[in-house]
């Protein structure tokens, strides 16, 4: 046993610090396939040893379990805001300020990252708790998803008693486009920029989607510090490096504003070739002691302040607007310009988003307009020149057919986009090809998204359909496969084709139909063929499905070209008829109505559902009258409060388990 401890406490050693050589010092010592067979070794060795698995353990950068909800933070060093200056007038403003009450100060110049701010604490050297800033008093804690992130040090270098410091999470611009490629690809919205995806990926509940968005983080300051003694920002900065936090760190100091403002233009001139975005520079007094002699408002300290980048803006032309289709079928117009640069970077296209902001602000072909890239991200028409129409302006109209495969363009009610029904849209094919083999869908195992790519640039396949016909030799010569992956793939796929029918109807990504529509649909009709010949009017009969879905699932029937896929889907020998009375154990449940809140311990929710649904009953994600039992597990929130409300009976696991048994 003392060999296996050992040999845990080595791998874990060894592991952090390649960590920090790739990710930190982006220095790495040693291949990717040498650190994934030693994490992989260590995983091994933990789940079998879990007594021995250290606090630092690099297994925990993959997350854990979800929770309910995020608990409260206060910060007892409140995390202030910083005073904005627009102008270099207001810059020498705050140094007349300081100066008044600083003889002679020294200032640095850093980055102003555009992420969230967070917290970080350790005792004795290990990280103990992580939060958001909050309204600056009050955050969340958010610890476990901070774990996640492979720049943040679990174990720093000494045993400090007790250390907090201050970073910006944030994503980097690779990352946030592979987020937002994804998220399109599975019909979810996107993030408008890389800032609200960090925080939107540091806020989720479950830890495990936290640590595949790919975090990072720089570690700017020191909020408070036990047992070392700093007593300037850059020898904090120096400090903190050492510690193996991830900083940007300038030693430069600037004796007069005037100075430190050339340095502010300095970082605005290279701020298109970083990795990450900024939205300013921060100018701050590098000495403590002067800073807390100038100490702090209500909202910020006197002694920094952020000087913000204006937007730029540029004049030119609208020569077209053409019409892309995205992979979820949304028709999005876009603006064909005289190509003019623009915040770093030449501009021939501009987005129009949708035909309700054309209208607005009546927006035409020849118009001379403004643009400017919002968040400096995405080139956006913000005014039209009104002054300069000739008069031979022309008017945009949507198109009523999809430019792509030809298939009818709709726009629902209440909706701004227009959406292309083609099941075969090239366009949509990959996000198309990318629901149907999902695990709410066909689940077929080992199908992920770079594989179907792969299919697809090798003629492979067309659409969904044409997985059935990959032959195993073909799939066996893709990159990172081989005869036995291919085999496998093969099986998944067999297997696939008894899939219950509600995972069908799921998979053909029908609009508004989603998993527990699928099942209401599959238990009515029991054959594809019903569902297809089945009205508006038939359908709004059934449980669970509205006026809205009834017209999406007949439009859906009524393309040819969504025929013609299942027709293919047939022959390819996939069930199109809903046994699902067969795998019934019994009926105790019928018409039963259960809901899963808080943390389970004996099931996950997928599996508590599915013996739910073997016994006739059904699951919601909500409460209310018709709910018959609430299924509460621990730190259970709302939901079962709103069931103590209505006098719904609460069951535990243990009693569920008793009525199941």
């Amino acid at each position: 046993m003392e060999t296996i401890k050992k040999r845990i406490e080595e791998l874990t050693e060894k592991l952090n610090y390649h960590n920090f050589k790739y990710y930190v010092e982006d220095n790495p010592e040693i291949s990717d396939f040498e650190f994934d067979a030693m994490l992989q070794e260590l995983e091994k060795l933990e789940e079998q040893y879990p007594q021995y698995k250290k606090n630092n353990s690099p297994t925990m950068r993959v997350g854990g379990e979800a929770v309910s909800e995020f608990a409260e933070v206060t910060h007892y060093v409140p995390m202030q805001s910083l005073q904005k200056a627009f102008s270099k007038e207001e810059l020498i403003d705050f140094d007349r300020r300081v100066r008044e009450v600083i003889n002679n100060p020294e200032y640095v110049v850093e980055h102003k990252i555009d992420g969230l701010s967070v917290s970080l604490e350790y005792v004795n050297g290990e990280f103990v708790r992580g939060s958001t800033r909050g309204d600056g008093i009050t955050g969340e804690d958010v610890t476990e998803n901070l774990k996640t992130i492979k720049t943040i040090p679990l174990k720093l270098k000494d045993s400090i008693p007790f250390l907090e410091v201050r970073g910006e999470v944030f994503l980097s611009r690779d990352n946030f486009n592979k987020i937002n490629a994804l998220l399109e690809a599975t019909e979810q919205p996107l993030f408008a920029n890389p800032r609200n995806a960090a925080a939107g990926s540091l806020r989720q509940l479950d830890s495990k989607v936290a640590a595949k968005r790919g975090l990072d983080i720089f570690v700017f300051n020191i909020q408070q510090i036990d047992g070392v003694s700093v007593n300037s920002h850059i020898d904090g900065l120096r400090f903190l490096k050492e510690q193996g936090f991830k900083t940007i760190l300038n030693d430069s100091i600037f004796k007069n504003i005037d100075d430190a403002y050339s340095q502010i233009l300095r970082i605005g001139d290279e701020r298109d070739s970083l990795y990450f975005d900024i939205d300013g520079a921060v100018i701050k007094v590098n000495d403590f002691a002067a800073r807390a002699e100038l100490g702090s408002t209500a909202k910020f300290p006197r002694w920094a302040i952020a000087y913000k980048y204006p937007a730029e803006k540029q004049t030119t032309v609208i020569r077209d607007i053409k019409v892309q289709v995205g992979r979820t079928g949304v028709l999005t117009p876009l603006a064909v310009l005289d190509t003019v640069r623009i915040a770093g970077s030449n501009v021939s296209r501009a987005t129009l988003h949708n035909i309700d902001f054309i209208k607005e602000k009546d927006i035409r072909i020849g118009d001379t307009v403004v643009i400017q890239k919002a968040g400096d991200i995405i080139p956006a028409v913000v005014e039209v020149i009104k002054e300069e129409r000739t008069g031979d302006e022309i008017e945009f109209t949507m198109p009523d057919h999809c430019l792509e495969c030809g298939a009818e363009v709709v726009r629902e009610d209440g909706e701004a986009a227009y959406r292309c029904t083609g099941i075969n849209c090239p366009a949509q094919r990959l996000r198309n090809i990318i629901h149907f083999v999902s695990r709410n869908a066909m689940n077929i195992d080992g199908l992920g998204p770079s594989i179907i790519e792969q299919m697809l640039d090798r003629n492979l396949i067309e659409t969904a359909a044409d997985l059935y016909f990959v032959k195993a030799e073909d799939i066996a010569e893709m990159d990172k496969m081989g005869e036995k992956s291919a085999a496998n793939l093969i099986a998944a796929l067999e297997n696939s084709k008894t899939n219950p029918l509600y995972r069908l109807i799921n998979a053909l990504g029908i609009r508004h139909i989603g998993e527990k529509a699928a099942k209401s649909l599959s238990k009515a009709y029991k054959t594809l063929d019903n569902i297809k010949n089945a009205t508006v009017e038939d359908l709004v009969q059934i449980d669970d499905i509205g006026e809205k879905m009834a017209v999406s699932v007949v439009k859906f029937f009524n393309e040819p070209q969504n025929i013609s896929f299942i027709e293919k889907l047939e022959i390819a020998g996939v069930s199109c008829v809903d046994d699902s009375d067969s795998q019934l154990v019994e009926n105790r449940f019928e018409g039963k109505v259960f809901v899963l809140t808080g943390t389970l311990v004996k099931y996950k929710r997928s599996e508590a559902s599915a013996i739910i649904e073997s016994y006739g009953g059904k699951t919601s994600s909500s409460v209310s009258k018709k709910t018959s039992y609430v299924l509460a597990g621990a730190e259970a929130g709302s939901k079962l409060e709103k069931a103590q409300k209505l006098g719904i009976t609460i069951i535990s696991e243990d009693e569920f388990e008793e009525m199941v048994k």
